[in-house]
């Protein structure tokens, strides 16, 4: 049995990943403060003994005092506001959790002898300049804007990695992760799947920024997931920046054709000004994740989008 430990376990990927890792009988040590993630995320296994929650801000210099963090064999540093509205909201959080937080997760996992995987954000491409995004590319990022917070905080943990990798010889993994989505994401939090499938489902316009030719791609939770794993058991991926998303593109106007088609919604699409610094391409090159890790999304974006369709409009239904 490993003992795992997992920071922001009450979010949407923390919590999709602790319940996978708990029913292959792992021991779960899970970090929240709750400033995005929700404890409703936590029923699924909250009651399993196997695992453990604590309440704390990862940024704390004592949660590195923590005795349920000591003899522990892996950490996933998920901690962090993902949605522009969140992470706008509390910029110096945002930019404490991926700097300082990160720090102390190293700090642990030197400690510990233990295997890291760090995630990052395609928000490190900013507006990227060249399509698709590989792991080279060093992205196109305004330091003076609303996403700086965000984008500069996961590129600065990023540079912890490297530091900790380079230095102390650590089995450090940072993953580049692109727009994940699934019944799992919260409808409130503003990002464009979780906006248009609610707004659908309530027969709301559907909001457009800009003209809507902007791209994106979308993976399941399941494959995001899943590459995560991979990752952590792959030393190949050691020192490693590996994208992990869809390498399928589609427009944002046709995204919400498509929902609006699936949900058979009456909603009229409406178009606003796009907000300052949003990429006008967002799409990973995954021919390392799949040269290092063997892995490639399964799931159609289709398939993904009437699961997450489905959830909703019982979570709407259930209100």
């Amino acid at each position: 049995m490993k003992k795992i430990v997992i920071t922001g376990v009450a979010g949407f990927l923390g919590s999709h990943l602790a319940k996978v890792l708990l029913s292959k009988n792992n021991k779960v040590i899970g970090l929240d403060n709750f400033s995005t993630g929700k404890k409703q995320n936590l029923l699924a296994f909250s009651s399993n003994p196997n695992f453990i929650f604590i309440d704390m801000d990862v940024s704390l210099e004592k949660v590195k005092e923590l005795d349920e963090l000591n003899d522990i064999d892996e950490i996933y540093h998920l901690a962090s506001p993902a949605s522009p509205a969140f992470y706008q909201k509390s910029p110096f959080d945002t930019i404490a959790v991926n700097t300082i937080g990160t720090k102390n997760m190293l700090d642990i996992a030197k400690r510990n002898k233990a295997k890291l995987v760090y995630l990052s954000t395609s928000e490190v491409y900013g507006d990227p300049e060249i399509h698709p995004q590989h792991e080279d590319y060093n992205g196109s990022v305004n330091t003076w804007g609303p996403r700086a917070c965000y984008d500069e905080g996961k590129r600065l943990g990023e540079v912890f990695c490297y530091l900790y990798y380079e230095l102390f010889n650590l089995q450090i993994k940072v993953a580049r992760i692109f727009n994940t989505y699934s019944a799992g994401l919260r409808n409130d939090d503003g990002r464009v799947i979780s906006n248009f499938i609610t707004q659908a489902l309530k027969g709301e316009n559907i909001t457009v920024y800009g003209d809507g030719t902007q791209t994106r791609s979308f993976c399941y939770v399941d494959d995001t997931i899943k590459a995560l794993m991979l990752m952590m058991d792959n030393d190949m991926a050691n020192g490693e920046l590996i994208n992990i998303g869809n390498s399928e593109e589609i427009s944002v106007i046709k995204l919400a054709e498509l929902i609006k088609k699936l949900t058979n919604s009456s909603s009229v699409i409406t178009f606003h000004p796009l907000p300052q610094d949003d990429p006008k391409q967002r799409c990973p090159n995954t021919k390392k994740a799949n040269r290092i890790l063997g892995w490639e999304p399964k799931t159609t974006l289709e398939e993904g989008l009437l699961k997450t369709i489905e959830a909703y409009r019982t979570k709407l239904n259930d209100k």
